[in-house]
């Protein structure tokens, strides 16, 4: 179905002809039928960022629960406190022991204040980061979850220097000589999910978005129209086959029908098993190599147009 605007354009158009004379049904036709589809890519992208944050869809505790055998929770950054929004500690798989980071959002209104929205703050990514070194240390591979709208944007986080922070982990995250396995389940946002989503292999559930920024942020800075988050959507692929086919993540892990949130068991058990599987062909790697491959992945990520128009596939600078 076309919206108000377009509809008030084909009848404008329509006028026109007809004011000369001419007989435009056939254009008109096709003008309708590529609105038509237009709206309908984006009823469908909108469609998947409303399941992505539904608030009955399981959180990376539950996934944790659900897929890792005795894990304990492990708190603070040894330099200012804890944060509640990002949690970390130790877990087994197949008798294997595995650290776990990723970001916690609340379920109801108290559990969203408790934890910030699952928005972190410096605190948050310094644990992270304290958690994969010592991950590291131990030779233990690292599973992030991630599900953030972004880092959080206060005064505070600011002063506690948010940016750096997320930067050092990007650089700390690349070099890290352990196994490092990322999951959006959710939300994956910004800076706030880059800060836990440096790793050999990145992969989204179904229903998850990645983006750099929110629909509703992108609508208001480029299309100048908050209202517009729809279209924004739209424009900025950020579903999880869209993703993929900009080769940014190495793959998609299927969802229940309806979503996660309809069968949390089954989404887990579709995790469980990809973790699984990398985690025997990696744990074999040499972590020497395991670092040169996943900085040829991060080099290699996007596309950039030259001085003659043409289409790069390589953002590597010495190529």
């Amino acid at each position: 179905m076309i919206n108000d605007k377009q509809q008030e354009l084909l009848e404008s158009l329509q006028a026109l002809a007809k004011q000369s004379g001419l007989d435009i049904t056939d254009e008109l036709g096709k003008i309708t039928e590529k609105f038509e589809n237009s709206e309908k890519a984006v009823a469908e992208v909108w469609e998947r960022v409303e399941v992505a944050r539904n608030s009955g869809r399981p959180r990376t505790l539950d996934y944790v629960n659900l897929i890792f055998d005795d894990f304990t929770e492990l708190h603070g950054d040894r330099f200012f406190g804890d944060d509640p929004a990002m949690i970390g500690g130790i877990g087994f798989i197949n008798g294997m022991a595995v650290t776990v980071i990723g970001n916690q959002k609340g379920r109801n209104l108290k559990e969203t204040i408790d934890r910030n929205g699952g928005m972190s703050n410096p605190e948050g990514y310094r644990k992270a980061l304290r958690l994969a070194k010592q991950a590291e240390k131990f030779h233990r591979p690292v599973v992030t979850f991630i599900d953030t709208q972004g880092a959080y944007p206060g005064l505070a986080a600011e002063e506690r220097g948010i940016g750096e922070a997320i930067a050092v982990n990007l650089r700390e995250f690349s070099r890290l000589k352990t196994p490092v396995i990322c999951i959006i389940i959710g939300e994956g946002g910004s800076g706030g999910a880059l800060g836990i989503g440096v790793g050999d292999k990145i992969y989204m559930l179904e229903n998850a978005i990645y983006s750099v920024i929110s629909p509703e942020g992108f609508a208001s800075i480029l299309l100048r129209d908050s209202s517009r988050a729809r279209d924004a959507a739209a424009m900025m692929k950020i579903t999880s086959q869209e993703v993929l086919d900009l080769k940014v993540i190495n793959g998609v892990i299927p969802e229940p029908e309806g979503g996660a949130h309809c069968d949390p068991a089954a989404a887990a058990a579709a995790i469980r098993k990809r973790i699984a599987a990398d985690l025997e062909d990696l744990c074999r790697r040499n972590p020497e190599v395991l670092v040169k491959y996943r900085n040829k992945k991060i080099r290699e990520s996007g596309a950039f147009y030259d001085d003659d128009g043409g289409i790069e596939s390589s953002m590597n600078p010495a190529d």
